[in-house]
């Protein structure tokens, strides 16, 4: 069974928060909200535990995954990041976006897409997960929960999520909120000319930048 921690969604325990970083540092794989859905995660560097996340989403090892970073400063390490990419990303960050991008050599093969060498890169408005990243010290890995996958446009509650999600993962974070059903806009910023993949929450300041779309 997991560790459940409740943590206040605007000012969580550090206490707590610190908890959650050692075992995070020692491969467990959590369960937490962040500003779009909740999310299966682990420390970006913990190789057996992003193995874990890819077997209970059933990700092939050529699916990328997404992760979490605190600021702008910190893509850069992660990302090659364009004078274009960084004006449009400065402008949305925080927030809930997944920022396409070229990898540098500090993303772990077994996150990166494996043919265009990208990686998805967020920066939540969240007060939670900027309190985990800034205690680890490392990126988090961030891919929606099964069951919200799945769920669509029912309500989700909080209860049966971790009820079904409890034997699989070692910790649960409950900010004793609602679920967020909504995800992130995804924009691609590999290429000259950004596009958008995906809208989702926050959609409505991309559009202001008349980017192209993605065909559907």
């Amino acid at each position: 069974m997991a560790t459940v921690y409740k943590l206040h969604s605007e000012t969580p325990q550090m206490r707590r928060i610190e908890k959650i970083r050692d075992a995070l540092r020692q491969g467990a794989v959590m369960l937490y909200p962040t500003d779009t859905v909740y999310a299966i995660g682990c420390d970006l560097n913990a190789k057996s535990a992003i193995e874990r996340v890819r077997k209970l989403k059933q990700l092939s090892s050529d699916k990328p995954l997404t992760f979490l970073c605190p600021s702008l400063s910190d893509i850069a390490q992660y990302a090659i990041v364009s004078d274009a990419a960084y004006r449009l990303i400065r402008h949305l960050i925080p927030g809930p976006y997944t920022f396409l991008l070229p990898a540098t050599k500090l993303v772990p093969r077994l996150v990166q897409d494996p043919k265009r060498k990208t990686t998805g890169i967020r920066v939540p408005h969240h007060a939670i997960c900027q309190a985990l990243l800034e205690s680890l010290g490392n990126p988090v890995i961030s891919t929606s929960a099964p069951t919200v996958v799945h769920a669509q446009d029912r309500h989700i509650d909080p209860a049966e999520l971790f009820d079904q999600l409890d034997k699989q993962v070692d910790i649960i974070i409950d900010d004793q909120s609602p679920v967020n059903d909504q995800v992130s806009t995804i924009l691609d910023l590999t290429q000259a000319e950004p596009r958008v993949i995906r809208k989702g929450l926050g959609w409505e300041a991309v559009a202001d930048f008349d980017l192209e779309m993605e065909p559907s």
